[in-house]
């Protein structure tokens, strides 16, 4: 599928495209690859992730390894962010609204290859639940989906004004673009090693950095802990292991699996496929052995362990000693084996062997020069202890323990049309000004640049229309809160609102940002009553000027004026969906 259409007289395409810069649901980034790396870029710009590198916390980080700099970026991010997946936050919308807004640059049809909500089914997992259950849209009709918006790093702070917030929060993507953007500022790692992977129901990072890293949520996941089989990595691994691979983003541009063209750098793309498969992938040694009937626990009853207690040989089911696991800060790997042993009480041991359980003891003799082995030669030594094991039960377990041990991640097809595009060259040496700079000096050139500058909201650098049209048309959540109150009621709870928005300079938040953080500009206050207005009213005539520090709303024969500190000269009309916007000299 080609990502322009052939032809956009109206720029209908461009203008949705830069629209959903400032909302950027999930939706929209399918849609629009292009809008992911440019969140990555707005969050180094902002002010508020800088502002880590002076925290005690990271003291001194610069001078550290590649593993410390990780942890405690990650500790430092488990402390500040919460997970937030809440449908009352951004709102509510409608498969059929989605659909008409794209159907005239989008095969709708290509929606069910990566949007569990329009019949994705990729990971049965979420089907067993009943998704949309999961997702606490049981209570709708099956036409109501979420918006489920990407927030920026403002947003993600400023959600300790919630109520019933203490910390930020934010969902996947912006979690991803948070961590993208800390590894930069605060790790120091170039991001040409920073790669954001998207799937249908998922966001997570990879970091080509030694033998690779996985950011997960507010967690990261190293190679060792992918194959841990605890319940973490297991819910770690689901996306990859069930999902494709809708959008790898990086520096260089983005890749998808639906567009034939593709903008990445090809060989960057080649070196993180490599990169994430090696990943994936590895031997069987007797650490991951363990570690698979942990993740597999229908096999821990065929076998038992042998130790000896004062000089005797005792025998315990290996089921049980995953019991003890659960109490213990100590495991069954051979490091901490014996400290686990001793904590299990006396009468959980048998004297003598447990009949038709495999003697795990004999099974990690396969191993006894240390190294690991292919599932081929483990399979051929195992067989030799397998007590009767029936060959179903057999090839059952050696196939699962394939999968345990090698992930094949469903990636867009490297076979595309390469279309190269200006990026801007950073690296981590850089100051926040020279990066602002650096962006701000391409956007005549690239892309990439352009569009962070709508998604930074520097509005003094880009055209106003998107920016009201995504104040106007997606952010319902401001009107659904308020919708039985008159207009001059709804004026007097915004004039009460602390007069700050939660962006600094000339930059602006959106009506439903502005509301459930209870702050915003006066300007922003002004946008937000209009929208309340449009929704109440549709079709209602609207204007409003801003000049001399001061954003007035007009409507019908009403003033709604509003201090603002945004040193702007605009008369904004809105009428139905007709945007207008003119300078004030």
């Amino acid at each position: 599928m080609n990502r322009e259409t052939s032809s956009d007289p109206a720029g209908i395409r461009q203008l949705e495209k830069y629209s959903s810069a400032f909302t950027l649901s999930d939706m929209e980034i399918f849609i629009f690859p292009d809008l992911l790396y440019p969140l990555v870029l707005a969050n180094i710009m902002s002010p508020i992730v800088w502002k880590w590198r002076d925290d005690p916390w990271f003291e001194d980080i610069e001078k550290k390894g590649f593993t410390y700099k990780v942890n405690r970026i990650k500790q430092f991010i488990i402390q500040n962010y919460v997970f937030n997946l809440d449908l009352s936050t951004w709102g509510l919308t409608t498969k059929t609204r989605e659909l008409e807004r794209f159907r005239d640059f989008f095969d709708m049809s290509v929606l069910r290859q990566s949007n569990a909500l329009f019949g994705y089914e990729g990971d049965k997992y979420y089907f067993d639940i009943d998704i949309r259950k999961h997702f606490g849209l049981d209570k709708f009709t099956t036409d109501v989906i979420p918006y489920w918006k990407t927030e920026t790093v403002e947003a993600m702070t400023a959600f300790r004004h919630r109520e019933n917030y203490t910390t930020g929060a934010g969902e996947c993507v912006s979690l991803s673009a948070l961590y993208a953007a800390a590894m930069f500022i605060v790790g120091r790692i170039p991001l040409e090693k920073i790669f954001l992977i998207a799937t249908p129901l998922h966001s997570q990072n990879f970091i080509t950095e030694k033998e690779g890293l996985i950011t997960n949520n507010r967690r990261i996941v190293t190679k060792n802990m992918w194959f841990n089989g605890t319940s973490l990595s297991e819910k770690a691994r689901r996306a990859l292991e069930n999902e494709k691979v809708t959008i790898v983003s990086h520096i260089s541009g983005f890749i998808h699996t639906v567009y034939n063209e593709a903008t990445i750098n090809p060989e960057d793309y080649r070196m993180f496929s490599e990169k994430l498969k090696g990943f994936l992938r590895t031997d069987i040694s007797d650490l991951i052995f363990i570690n698979f009937l942990r993740f597999k626990q229908k096999y821990k009853k065929l076998f038992q362990y042998m130790c000896e207690c004062s000089g005797k040989k005792r025998y315990i089911s290996l089921e049980k000693m995953f019991e003890y696991e659960h109490t213990s800060k100590y495991n069954l790997s051979k490091e901490t084996r014996a400290s686990l042993v001793s904590e299990i009480e006396g009468d959980e041991f048998h004297l003598s062997p447990l009949q038709g359980k495999i003697m795990l003891n004999d099974i990690e003799d396969i191993f006894c020069d240390g190294s690991g082995c292919s599932i081929e030669e483990f399979r051929a030594e195992f067989v030799k202890y397998a007590c009767g094991m029936s060959d179903a039960l057999l090839d059952e377990m050696f196939g699962d323990l394939q999968q345990f041990t090698i992930t094949e991640p469903r990636l867009p097809d490297a076979e595309k049309f390469y279309i190269k595009g200006a990026f801007p060259a950073i690296n981590p040496e850089n100051t926040r000004e020279e990066i602002i700079r650096s962006v701000m000096e391409l956007t005549e050139k690239s892309e990439l640049a352009l569009l962070t500058m709508y998604v930074y909201r520097q509005m003094d650098m880009i055209d106003w229309i998107p920016y009201i049209k995504a104040s106007m048309e997606r952010n319902p959540v401001c009107f659904s809160e308020m919708e039985d109150m008159l207009v001059d009621e709804v004026y007097s709870i915004l004039k009460d609102l602390p007069g700050e928005s939660i962006y600094d300079g000339n930059r602006l938040a959106l009506p439903d940002e502005v509301w459930n953080f209870k702050r915003g500009d006066g300007l922003e206050k002004a946008i937000l009553l209009a929208d309340f207005i449009a929704l109440k009213y549709p079709g209602a005539n609207l204007q409003i000027e801003v000049s001399d520090l001061r954003a007035v709303l007009r409507y019908r024969t009403e003033e709604y004026p509003f201090p603002s500190t945004r040193d702007f000269r605009k008369l904004i009309t809105i009428s139905g969906r007709d945007y207008n916007i003119k300078d004030l000299s």
